[in-house]
């Protein structure tokens, strides 16, 4: 059998769930197996555990595939499981507290919550919006982002959260694509102590866009902008004056709850679309037993709310179950490195849940500055985004979770709306860069190229054998693209684009996108895995590795080194490391050439953009770069302003 993908990287590193959390964890053993058992009905059960105003008749209509529906003639308003079941229970508990980059602060229960979305609601219909039409959300992390999202789902309309980095180009391409009706934004956002435009961005997004009718506008950084009185209309002046109860419209399980746009290969955003009562049992469930979430808990997800992360484990399933969370405005390095590090000793923060880049990036700035801070509070750790490097992961467990804590190391898409694969912090024993095994419900395999799955050892392509709730619906306007894009590998089979290994207990281990499989001699690599290899070198805090085109073997190893601290890049360092990777993974494996760089192009959501790396290694014209959080680092690469050597 030739593997699609060649397991090479080994870990025999173990971490097994301490005692004490294990004892009093929220999933505990056996989960796993009678889910595997009966699948449908642990569905049905974690679904009950939400506010429905009248029953499903069937559970999952499969009919129509991949159409999948789930709770079929179920009715409810998302809105009432996360919010007003609460203020009945228990008004006054904290829903999110709030840090403003400024150090500006603030706190809202879920009474208080609840009253600011259904003014917020009220406004909108004010403004004409109601059950059926699109609202675009286009705000940095202040806590209207989380009433504006849940305002659109007390009154039936799907919100469409534009991530607030984004140029007005990309904004106006998704207002047309979701014939969005209104816009939520703010004057501007904090970034760095510097403004970034929001309303400017909308004004010129909107120049002749057809479907847009009122603009609602926070004001959040009070700088100048531009006024049109037939249409935008001040937060402060039309929220306040509204009802502060709004009766939730009832939806059904299906109707839509969001669209929210996610890259495609051909360059056009898709328009992921998700539901309200399959989308919402998967978050619900996903973060009480994988977060093992407790009254005593203060979360924080450091995600924005423009991507699935914040819409999942910022909003929808911290709310539904009842949740304390902290929602923090600007950037990990404002004032200074130690910021979020800050803010776990203030609010004592006992979850973290982050992206292994930033968590490299705290690596890449020593030690010294988490462990001079009192992060004891902490108990849980997640990583969400990437595959994380074993001794990412490792550094992580030591300097941020003092050896104590357990990591869920969680895999998942903006497709497939809540977590798929991760450990259970009470049941399962971690292993540092693997995401372990499915969450229980969730049936995945790891086949070859024909389709056939994999035994323990080998690496291939990760699928979905069977649908689940949270699943995407479609792609908004496009059921074509939807079967093309993710059911058209394998007959019957859902196939998110990953490649996986599983290792010889069965353990899964994300190789990142197959597009980034590099084809060197014959032989299929993961950069996930040569990546790996290169962090796990002492002085190797990032690195980023590409294929580029090669004569004689097909494609060369190209990699890209981010150096800890004061470490010096020179050319027996470049040597060191090739013989470290060769040492590791096998002689294939080694890079053609090595650049140390400063950082990596990375986007304002932390990732690295692999496709400018690969046209700055093969000297092509370099493609669009506004998106990224650091554009002048490309042109130091490409210029060749730092260190680099190559065979």
């Amino acid at each position: 059998m030739s593997d699609a993908i060649e397991n090479l990287y080994s870990e025999e590193r173990k971490f097994p769930p301490p005692e004490k959390f294990a004892l009093e964890a929220n999933a505990q053993v056996g989960i796993h197996e009678r889910a595997a058992a009966a699948p449908l009905e642990f569905w049905s059960e974690e679904a009950k555990k939400l506010h429905w105003r009248t029953p499903w008749k069937k559970l999952l209509n499969d009919s129509d595939a991949p159409f999948y529906k789930w709770f079929e003639g179920g009715r409810l308003n998302v809105t009432e499981s996360c919010l007003d079941r609460h203020v009945v229970s228990n008004p006054n508990r904290i829903a999110f507290h709030w840090e403003g980059e400024p150090g500006d602060t603030s706190s809202l229960t879920y009474k208080e919550l609840l009253e600011e979305v259904c003014r917020c609601a009220g406004a909108l219909r004010q403004m004409g919006v109601g059950k059926g039409d699109t609202v675009a959300i286009y705000m940095g992390m202040v806590p209207e982002i989380t009433v504006a999202m849940l305002a659109c789902a007390r009154i039936g309309a799907a919100h469409s959260v534009v991530f607030g980095g984004f140029s007005a180009e990309s904004l106006r391409d998704r207002l047309d694509d979701a014939s969005c009706k209104a816009v939520i934004t703010q004057d501007g956002s904090w970034r760095r102590g510097k403004v970034v435009p929001l309303k400017e961005n909308v004004d010129a997004a909107l120049i002749d866009q057809q479907t847009v009718q009122s603009v609602l506008v926070l004001q959040r950084c009070e700088n100048n902008v531009e006024w049109n009185n037939s249409r935008d209309h001040w937060w402060h002046e039309i929220v306040p004056s509204q009802s502060d109860f709004l009766e939730a419209e009832e939806m059904d399980a299906e109707d839509i709850l969001f669209i929210l746009y996610t890259s495609g290969s051909t360059g056009k955003p898709k328009g992921i679309v998700h539901t309200c009562g399959g989308y919402l049992t998967g978050v619900s469930s996903t973060f009480k037993s994988v977060f093992d979430i407790k009254d005593s808990d203060l979360y924080w997800c450091t995600a924005d709310c423009g991507w699935v992360t914040g819409h999942s484990y910022i909003v929808y399933g911290p709310l539904a179950n009842g949740a304390t969370s902290l929602i923090y405005e600007g950037t990990p390095d404002f004032p200074n490195q130690g910021r979020w590090w800050d803010l776990i000793s203030k609010y004592a923060v006992t979850i973290l849940y982050t992206a292994p880049t930033a968590i490299r990036t705290f690596m890449k700035w020593g030690e010294q500055i988490p462990t001079s801070r009192d992060l004891s509070s902490l108990r849980l750790l997640g990583s969400v985004g990437e595959p994380i490097n074993p001794e990412a992961w490792m550094w992580y467990h030591e300097f941020i979770g003092g050896n104590r804590c357990p990591i869920v190391d969680t895999w998942w898409q903006t497709e497939t709306g809540s977590i798929m694969i991760s450990p259970l912090p009470g049941i399962t024993t971690t292993k540092p860069g693997s995401a372990a095994i499915p969450y229980p419900g969730i049936d995945v395999a790891v086949v070859d190229e024909e389709g056939q799955e994999v035994p323990p050892g080998h690496g291939g392509l990760l699928v979905i054998k069977s649908p689940w709730p949270s699943m995407l619906r479609g792609i908004h306007g496009d059921p074509d693209r939807y079967r093309d894009v993710y059911w058209s590998r394998f007959d019957g089979l859902y196939f998110p684009g990953d490649g996986c290994k599983l290792d010889d207990e069965s353990y899964l281990w994300l190789l990142g996108r197959v597009d980034d499989v590099m084809l060197v001699s014959g032989h299929n690599i993961s950069t996930t895995e040569v990546e790996s290899a290169l962090v796990d070198h002492s002085s190797v805090a990032e690195a980023a590795v590409v294929g580029r085109k090669d004569s004689t073997t097909g494609q060369a190893i190209a990699a890209f080194v981010v150096l800890k601290g004061t470490i010096e890049g020179c050319d027996s360092l470049i040597q060191e490391l090739r013989l470290h990777v060769a040492a590791k993974i096998g002689p294939i494996a080694k890079p053609a050439s090595i650049v140390f760089t400063p950082d990596l192009p990375k986007t304002r959501s932390g990732k690295i953009m692999r496709r400018l790396l690969r046209d700055i290694s093969e000297k092509r014209k370099l493609g669009d770069v506004t998106t990224l959080a650091n554009s002048d680092i490309v042109e130091a690469i490409r210029d060749g302003s730092v260190k680099s050597s190559e065979d």
